[in-house]
């Protein structure tokens, strides 16, 4: 479960699997907490498994008297500055009291209302995550390789990008379509952001690129929440030939309108129904949230009328949409300990950068996922099998991605410093691991007339 150093590989193992071996580390909750400090790193994590795994079902179950105690036993050894295994526990256990505190909407408010969310500072952190993960970059490769093969002949392309804060991506594509044998495009890129300031940014990078390579090119900006964007106004001309990405946002679509938040009611631990299992998670949410849902079906549905010729999707290849909170700690604790290996194995534990990422980014998904309930349930990653049933439901076909594409990726993550990372090929698509832990997958399709 835990390496000699501290480092975690709950990615190979389900933490539930470990549960009963715990009883040797589990002391009266009550005794004296001396032992612990003479815990090795091993035991210490654990450690902080059992207590996770019992905190969320004393949650889920209502019992607060003793999640309470879970909590305060846990912060006395998770640390955000810490080993693998303690800086996991820290955000895991901020997302467990996040939960109990939105029970109570007057305090959880008064909490955090002098919160500020400064927007420059999440553009900056999902910078930091570009440049210390290959993720990114080898999805840009394949979907870039994806693009040109779709397009080899075409006069006029259509790029649209749902998420576009990255111009590296398209500055490397128009590089490479200007030294198609036939001649470059005329190529317009559309960008899709909430922050209009990002896309003035893209738009100044690629403009001076295009005038640099002599390729007639075009950036659109569409200045909007990915939520709420209305696929009229990427102006999608006839004649053209359209690629769509997609990187990390079609999940966000998964959440129900209709989908009640269930009450969260604490009571005494003597109350607790004895024969209680987490199976039968209080506070789970409605089945549906592990089928489609209408805003999903719609998008695609829109997507599918403009006829791309290609689309490009990269998601997180992991279940975090389960329907019970237990379920939900289970498979995002092997998820995101596989992402705080790769940052123990890149940067320094003492990295200020390393300490933004994972509270302003990795943690604040940990705590979408484990904290929240219904429409605010943003994280709703799925695995690849579940992409398939979706896009094939909605008129899509899969393009398997070409053995040079293939090739691209894994070139790169050779030439990465980390040995750790994993490239493998699922169904014609890209799956991007640490160790044997799927945690990326990129995948290619086209509309199915």
């Amino acid at each position: 479960m835990l390496q000699d150093d501290g480092s975690s590989s709950v990615t190979s193992s389900s933490p539930l699997q470990i549960f009963p071996i715990m009883s040797s580390l589990s002391p009266k909750f009550g005794s004296s907490n001396q032992w612990l400090k003479e815990l090795k790193s091993e035991e210490r994590g654990l450690y902080l498994i059992h207590l996770l795994l019992a905190c969320a079902n004393h949650v889920a179950s209502g019992s607060l008297e003793n999640a309470n105690i879970a909590l305060d036993r846990i912060s006395q050894l998770a640390s955000p500055n810490g080993d693998t295994m303690q800086r996991i526990a820290s955000y895991f256990t901020e997302a467990l009291a996040d939960r109990i505190l939105r029970s109570w909407p007057g305090l959880y408010k008064a909490l955090r209302s002098t919160k500020l969310s400064v927007v420059s500072e999440d553009i900056l952190v999902r910078k930091m995550f570009f440049e210390f993960f290959p993720f990114l970059k080898v999805a840009f490769v394949v979907t870039n390789q994806a693009i040109i093969e779709a397009m080899e002949g075409e006069k006029m392309v259509h790029i649209v990008d749902v998420n576009a804060a990255e111009p590296l991506q398209w500055r490397a594509l128009l590089q490479d379509l200007s030294a198609r044998p036939e001649g470059p495009p005329h190529l317009r890129i559309t960008g899709v952001h909430q922050q209009k300031e990002v896309l003035d940014q893209m738009a100044h990078v690629l403009t001076e690129e295009a005038e640099k390579l002599d390729i007639p090119f075009q950036f659109n900006r569409v200045v909007s929440n990915f939520e709420n964007l209305d696929v009229e106004k990427l102006r999608v001309k006839t004649g053209e030939a359209l690629a769509i990405s997609s990187v990390m946002q079609l999940h966000t679509l998964l959440g129900h309108d209709n989908e009640k938040k269930p009450p969260l009611t604490f009571k005494h631990s003597k109350d607790i129904n004895k024969g209680y299992s987490p199976g039968n998670d209080t506070a789970s949410s409605s089945p549906l949230c592990s089928t489609g849902s209408a805003k999903m079906d719609s998008f695609l549905n829109a997507l599918w009328g403009l006829s791309p010729k290609v689309m490009v999707v990269t998601e997180q290849d992991s279940n975090h949409n389960g329907t019970t909170l237990m379920e939900r700690l289970s498979e995002s604790l092997h998820f995101y300990a596989a992402l705080f290996d790769c940052l123990e194995s890149t940067l320094p534990r003492t990295s200020l950068e390393r300490l933004k990422v994972e509270k302003m980014l990795l943690g604040e998904e940990i705590k979408n996922i484990i904290a929240c309930e219904g429409i605010e349930r943003k994280e709703r990653h799925e695995k690849l099998e579940k992409w398939f049933q979706r896009f094939d439901t909605s008129g899509f076909r899969n393009v398997p991605l070409s053995y040079y594409a293939m090739l691209q990726a894994r070139r790169l993550l050779q030439s990465y410093s980390c040995e750790g990372y994993k490239i493998k090929e699922e169904n014609g698509c890209v799956v991007i691991c640490w160790q044997d832990r799927a945690l990326f997958s990129v995948s290619s399709w086209r509309c199915r007339k």
